[in-house]
């Protein structure tokens, strides 16, 4: 009899290619500031183009699209509440969350770590 103990696969690190294409997929989301509907345009372009490469960034590029989605629902039921104007200040609070979830999601993805977005509708698998 042998003594063998299972071993357990160590986490690949995503290479430094890998780690830049899904900082762009998160940060692409500002596209949104300079063209109407760049915020899911970005992500979805990088995704699209890139998603075979790597398993880390069709991962990290699903995610960052996701998050566009979620964020753009929220915005238009903010301006929808607008009409009895809780949705100026939910607005706000849609937009500054967005940035700030999307800086750390590109810091962290650069980093090589698997960043999920919390309050995320996860609409594409």
């Amino acid at each position: 009899m042998t003594d063998e103990t299972p071993t357990v696969a160590e986490p690949v690190m995503p290479g430094p290619e890998a780690r830049k294409w899904a900082l762009i997929a998160h940060l692409s989301g500002f596209v949104g500031c300079l063209i109407p509907f760049g915020s899911l345009i970005g992500p979805l372009l990088v995704w699209q183009l890139k998603k075979d490469d790597d398993v880390f960034i069709d991962d990290q590029g699903k995610e960052a699209l996701n998050f566009q989605i979620s964020v753009a629902l929220a915005g238009l039921v903010s301006a929808l509440l607008m009409i009895v104007l809780i949705g100026f200040l939910l607005i706000w609070v849609v937009i500054i969350g967005a940035v700030i979830l999307m800086i750390i999601a590109a810091i962290k993805s650069n980093e090589g770590q698997t960043y999920r977005y919390p309050f995320c509708w996860r609409v594409i698998k």
